[in-house]
């Protein structure tokens, strides 16, 4: 997510250096560093995609993208309403890196819960949940953006980790 706020304030900082006639002003042009930085993390961001790609044909499952980036497959879909933001949803889930490394799992301490849309998450997760039901199961895996961006969590997850969620709903509640 920082990636591209990153670079939709450049694109927008390039974009208003023209004045009201479309002619090019007088302000001078982003530095050659600023345009280094922003090719460089296109280009991290495109061979996280190859990252992606290759996982998803591995795994041989039917992956779907959603219109922000996280890729998902339900593997139980049970009846029930969706899960819906200010509800809280108890998870059993396994977090893993691309590799297959497992970085955090809920199999020692048991389920976690979080408030959906409020809740220090992964904004990838609180997007992901909302598209299941109490029981659902699932696969889904958050690009860096969505997940722990640029810097990881200092502690599991390196620097630029897609993350993938192998996620079961234990329960949801509209209170704690």
């Amino acid at each position: 997510m920082m990636v591209r706020t990153f670079f939709a304030m450049a694109m927008a900082l390039l974009i208003g250096c023209g004045d009201r006639q479309g002619k090019l002003s007088n302000k001078p042009r982003p530095s050659p560093q600023l345009e280094q930085l922003i090719k460089d993390n296109q280009d991290a961001l495109k061979e996280e995609e190859r990252q992606i790609d290759r996982y998803v044909r591995r795994s041989g499952l039917p992956f779907q993208r959603s219109p922000r980036g996280v890729r998902y497959v339900i593997l139980r879909d049970a009846p029930g309403p969706t899960i819906r933001p200010e509800q809280w949803a108890t998870l059993h889930y396994r977090m893993e890196l691309l590799n297959g490394d497992t970085a955090y799992s809920t199999a020692e301490q048991g389920a976690e819960s979080f408030k959906v849309e409020h809740d220090d998450v992964e904004s990838g997760l609180h997007e992901a949940v909302q598209l299941l039901s109490p029981g659902d199961s699932a696969v889904f895996i958050l690009p860096s953006f969505r997940a722990h961006g640029i810097a990881g969590d200092r502690d599991r997850i390196p620097m630029r980790s897609s993350v993938v969620y192998r996620v079961g709903v234990a329960k949801v509640t509209d209170r704690r």
